[in-house]
Parts: C-alpha cells; sequence; structure tokens
C-alpha cells in the first residue's frame, strides 16, 4: 500500500499540488486521472521519487520515502517497476538486453540466472523468441509489453505506468490493460497508472483519484464512478456521447 498525506509541490511561485491525501491499494490497479494540467504528473513523478514535495509524505507500506538515506534509497527503487510512456526502451540493444537491464544495475546474478528471469517475464507477455528482435522490428504494442516485461522483471512491489496505452490502437490498449491488471492480481503489486483512457477507467479502475487543479476532487471504484453526482467528474468522465449512454443505461439498470 502506497500512504500520501498532504503532499503539496510546487515550481517557483506556481502551485501544483494543493494539499493531496490519498490510498493507493496493494494488489488493485489505482488510476490517476484528471484533465491536462490537474497535476496528474507531476503527482506520479513526486511519488517515484522524481520530485520533492514542499511538505507532506509519502509512505510505501508505512516507510517514508522522503526520509530515505542513499542505502534505502537504492533498495527502494529496487522494489518498483515503471512503464513509460513512450516505452522508453533503448534502441540499440535487443529486447533481451532492455528487460535484462535492471537486473544488471541492481543485481549481482549470473548470466545464466538473469536470462531465465528474462525469459520468464517475456513469456509472461506473451514474447516468447523475441529476445534478440531490436525495438524498431516490434510493434507499438509489442514494445509496450517489453516495457513490462522489463517494469516486473525485478519482481517489484510497486509498479507505476505512465499513460500506458499512448499511441495504440483500441484493441492493443485493451490487451495491455488487461495484462497490467492481470500482473497486479497475480503478484500482488500495488499498482499505480496516470491515464487519460477512460475505456481503462471503466474496465480496469478498482480505485480512482481524479485531481482537479492540483487537488484531489473525487475517488472511488469504477463502479461508484457510474453513480457518481460529482459535477466535475461526471463533465469529465462523460464528455462523450458513448460514455453518457453506457452510464444513463448502467442507473437504468439499478432502479
Amino acid at each position: 500500500m502506497i500512504e500520501v498525506k498532504n503532499l503539496h509541490k510546487g515550481f517557483g511561485n506556481v502551485e501544483v499540488l494543493k494539499g493531496i491525501s490519498a490510498t493507493f491499494d496493494a494488489g488493485k490497479t489505482n488510476l490517476i486521472i484528471g484533465q491536462s494540467g490537474s497535476g496528474k504528473t507531476v503527482f506520479l513523478k513526486s511519488l517515484i521519487g522524481l520530485h520533492k514535495p514542499e511538505s507532506g509524505e509519502i509512505l510505501f507500506d508505512g516507510r517514508s520515502n522522503t526520509k530515505f538515506d542513499e542505502d534505502e534509497k537504492r533498495l527502494w527503487r529496487q522494489e518498483i517497476g515503471m512503464v513509460f510512456q513512450g516505452s522508453a526502451l533503448f534502441d540499440s540493444q535487443t529486447v533481451e538486453d532492455n528487460v535484462m537491464f535492471p537486473l544488471k544495475m541492481f543485481t549481482k546474478q549470473s548470466y545464466k540466472v538473469m536470462l531465465e528471469r528474462v525469459n520468464f517475464c517475456l513469456k509472461r507477455v506473451d514474447l516468447v523468441d523475441s529476445n534478440k528482435k531490436l525495438p524498431a522490428e516490434l510493434s507499438g504494442g509489442m514494445q509496450k509489453r517489453v516495457a513490462i516485461a522489463r517494469a516486473i522483471v525485478m519482481n517489484p512491489k510497486y509498479l507505476f505506468c505512465d499513460e500506458p496505452n499512448s499511441g495504440l490502437d483500441p484493441q492493443t490498449a485493451i490487451l495491455i490493460d488487461n495484462l497490467i491488471s492481470q500482473i497486479t492480481e497475480e503478484y500482488n503489486i500495488t499498482t499505480v497508472i496516470n491515464t487519460h483512457d477512460m475505456n481503462s477507467v471503466m474496465e480496469i479502475g478498482q480505485k480512482i483519484i481524479f485531481l482537479k487543479n492540483g487537488k484531489k476532487a473525487w475517488e472511488g471504484t469504477n463502479e461508484e464512478i457510474f453513480k457518481t453526482d460529482n459535477e466535475v467528474v461526471v463533465d469529465f468522465v462523460y464528455s462523450s456521447n458513448l460514455f453518457k449512454k453506457v452510464r444513463q443505461a448502467y442507473l437504468n439498470e439499478i432502479k
């Protein structure tokens, strides 16, 4: 579990995060949503330690990452997997080398042991026999699966995903959503996803944090988001006619 307590973060005279408190549950897909400029990216980067907050606290299973010394930070980083928006693969390295990179950085395992773990992770994301391919030889969806394999190769306790469906067609986006959701449940990971994709919200949003103007405006599940009368959430989530119809059908069904 990740607990955020009264988090404040700004740049110069601009306050971006204005006292956010939230919890992200283990074994669940926790989503951060909101309009552009709502503070989602700054919030996510604060969680993983790329931004240092002015005040507030971020607790990873009761441990405050703002109070870690350098050795503690190194150990903590080994517990974190990250899927970047553009996959962030090393173009000149093979799939195998990309996935193996965290193992080489953080462990002293033999090549044989590392390769076994790499192959296990590639099999889990359905990329068997792709070891020697370069990222340029893969589709966008396959690159994203390589990024997920790399993110889980260290068997992390916490998985962070920044717009994992960005640039993908709808069918591939659903496959990536399902893969992340399955991995989260299988390994009891605390997964936090920063997304604009409303399909992700409806399909895998077990816990949703909605930000507006740097504040938490709403939180709940994907079922509760159907029933909420919070106007800012309704305006954002149901801006498309399709989602409006789905929501109305759901409300009619439960009457």
